[in-house]
């Protein structure tokens, strides 16, 4: 029911919008390297942020709205900008003090509509232009979490006296601290995973392993609204741990469920009491996520075309259409948006490749990783790369319909699929969002009191 609820929520970001010209590529080939990717990863966010509300579209070139977690992704990334010396300090700053002034004025309420958010939590999509609820899109607890991690590492980074960082500082610390996440808990002591002001909270909760570790520990974190402590260990009581692929670990299909509270936490060398039972910390149960996710791929059960040990990546991502075809005497069926994935859970395989899956699982497994980025780019430059880097995903098995004869690509960017791109390769190269959020006493309280302890932690 969990996981149904979830792709039902997933598949809104496929929306139909109207899409913009984007700028023509180069005519010659780039040749693939960390720095070109980084950089032209990051300008997806600088970019494009709307120039009024500062808000991340969810995808470019198609215009539907903004994600709230996009925008989160964002506030990371400017600091990353800074650091690899693609902008100022100062121009980060500014940047992230209008982005933070007006998230905080946007208008909260429980009205269906004109408003951006209820009891500091925000609706996972919001309209281009005033930055309010899109349609009937849910409160979303997830997604405001991935903005709340956005918004504690902007907090922490900017660390100096001036004005504009004092007010970065102020301005994030308030809007976590409004967030009630206590109001999302049910008897159960399990998280909604949203609310709807027609209908109330969803069937969904939050349980079993997957991307909302980070949610979790900023809640039970919280100086205003926490939850128990003890919603962490019903939290690991819902895990399934089992053999896939030859490698044993918590179960997730996508792997974007195994790398979003990476992105801003270093769980090397932690160790809830899980892990400890289990012999190995998070950032270990990741990286057989990823041998296991590339072993499938290899194997290749289904024979989709393009898949080997350079060209594979299973997650949530864009897809060429939501039909079933036949080729090669083979019948397949094929998704448009869908959290593809690969576990001993379920399989959802279609031949849908996204960039994304090997990006952002670069510091599990770097070698690895960077190869699969490096073959995807050279070998796929003129279909799949772009101003903005990697396009959102492709499928060469899908070759029906007009300009298809060699495979499926994507027209779009999206997101919250470049985030982790960008995030991840940071953290491998310096660790800088996670040394970031090792100065974070709220991230500091919630592992500790969700029962993190060992290597840095204990530093």
């Amino acid at each position: 029911m969990q996981k149904t609820i979830l792709l039902g929520l997933l598949v809104l970001a496929a929306c139909n919008g109207q899409p913009r010209q984007e700028p023509t590529p180069p005519a010659e080939a780039v040749p693939f390297s960390i720095d070109e990717l980084q950089r032209r990863t990051f300008h997806y966010f600088w970019d494009l942020a709307d120039s009024v509300n500062f808000q991340t579209p969810d995808r470019y070139p198609t215009l539907t709205f903004s994600s709230i977690a996009a925008t989160g992704f964002g506030l990371s990334s400017y600091l990353v900008g800074v650091e690899r010396g693609y902008i100022s300090r100062e121009a980060a700053a500014e940047r992230v003090v209008q982005t933070l002034r007006v998230l905080s004025r946007l208008p909260q309420g429980d009205a269906p509509e004109g408003v951006s958010g209820y009891k500091g939590f925000f609706y996972h999509f919001l309209t281009l232009d005033k930055a309010t609820r899109f349609k009937q899109v849910e409160l979303s607890s997830i997604d405001t979490g991935l903005l709340m991690a956005g918004v504690l590492s902007v907090m922490s980074y900017f660390d100096e006296e001036k004005p504009v960082e004092q007010e970065i500082r102020n301005l994030a610390d308030a809007l976590y601290r409004r967030v009630e996440w206590d109001w999302m808990l049910d008897d159960s002591l399990r998280l909604s995973m949203g609310w709807h002001p027609e209908s109330g909270f969803i069937p969904a909760r939050w349980q079993g392993y997957n991307e909302a570790m980070v949610l979790l520990l900023m809640a039970i974190g919280s100086p205003t609204h926490p939850i128990p402590a003890e919603c962490w260990d019903r939290w690991c009581s819902t895990y399934e741990w089992a053999e896939f692929q030859g490698q044993e670990n918590v179960q997730f299909d996508p792997l974007f469920g195994h790398q979003y509270s990476h992105v801003w936490i270093d769980f090397r060398g932690i160790q809830d009491a899980y892990m400890r039972g289990k012999g190995i910390d998070y950032f270990e149960n990741s990286r057989r996520a990823t041998l296991s996710n590339r072993a499938y791929c290899i194997q290749n059960p289904k024979g989709f075309s393009g898949y080997w040990e350079n060209c594979w990546g299973l997650t949530a991502c864009d897809g060429p259409a939501n039909e079933k075809r036949s080729a090669n005497g083979k019948e397949w069926q094929f998704f448009d948006y869908r959290a593809r994935g690969a576990s001993a859970q379920r399989v959802v395989d279609d031949g849908t490749i996204a960039p994304t899956a090997a990006g952002g699982s670069v510091p599990f497994e770097p070698e690895l990783c960077l190869a699969a980025l490096e073959y995807m780019w050279n070998t796929h430059y003129h279909g799949l790369i772009g101003e903005y880097g990697f396009k959102d995903a492709f499928n060469l098995s899908y070759t029906f319909g007009q300009g298809n004869k060699n495979g499926w690509f994507d027209v779009d960017y999206l997101g919250i699929d470049q985030g982790p791109i960008l995030l991840q390769i940071e953290n491998y190269r310096s660790g800088l969002l996670w040394e970031v959020m090792k100065k974070n006493p709220y991230i500091l309280e919630g592992l500790k009191k969700a029962g993190f302890s060992g290597g840095w932690l204990n530093g």
